[in-house]
């Protein structure tokens, strides 16, 4: 029976190779989304990273600064980071090609229950990001930059600084998807 009690709720059925073309389809379209986002991102990579550089440029000691330590690194380190703010860009697109496609295969009350989680998710996502680069950054760097060892210069490499912020970023993205999360295990009846 569906939710409103009248007649059984089918889902939508089709064949093996109508599904992978679907997915194909929406793989395609998810790509195209990232390149579209990825071009302006990189034109502009330099400036890019000095922007997320920027809260330990403001720590770092007179004097100091931050360095490559690979000859490549000056233009491979902007533009990977170009091309993972494409995807963060893309990704309110991305999450929508797949929810698409799980779509047909879930009752229309849980599709009604998963497009508010849906937006909430992302809007948290972002949230923690900019928690992180606004917030934790600052203080942390902060804090790091003053607890070097006399006779220790603080200059830290480009691409271990880029993995070390996107590591954070992540973090605090999924940090605050706690309510999500909460809501779901509430939802799905696994806790009270």
């Amino acid at each position: 029976m569906s939710p409103s009690g009248s007649e059984p709720e089918s889902l939508a059925e089709g064949t093996l190779i109508s599904h992978l073309l679907e997915l194909r389809t929406r793989l395609l379209h998810t790509a195209i989304a990232v390149a579209i986002a990825f071009v302006p991102l990189a034109l502009m990579s330099n400036r890019l990273f000095t922007l997320i550089a920027q809260p330990l440029i403001d720590k770092l000691p007179e004097g100091t600064s931050i360095i490559a330590t690979s000859v490549v690194a000056p233009f491979m380190t902007p533009l990977k980071l170009s091309l993972i703010a494409a995807i963060f860009v893309a990704m309110p697109y991305i999450l929508y090609q797949a929810w698409a496609f799980v779509a047909p295969g879930v009752y229309r009350h849980e599709q009604r229950f998963g497009l508010p989680l849906f937006f909430s998710s992302v809007l948290l996502f972002y949230v923690g990001v900019a928690f992180a680069y606004f917030v934790v950054f600052p203080l942390m760097f902060s804090f790091l930059t003053a607890t070097a060892p006399t006779g220790v210069r603080m200059m830290t490499d480009m691409a271990n600084y880029l993995d070390f912020t996107l590591l954070l970023f992540f973090a605090f993205g999924i940090a605050f998807e706690m309510p999500v999360a909460t809501v779901l295990l509430v939802a799905t009846g696994l806790v009270q």
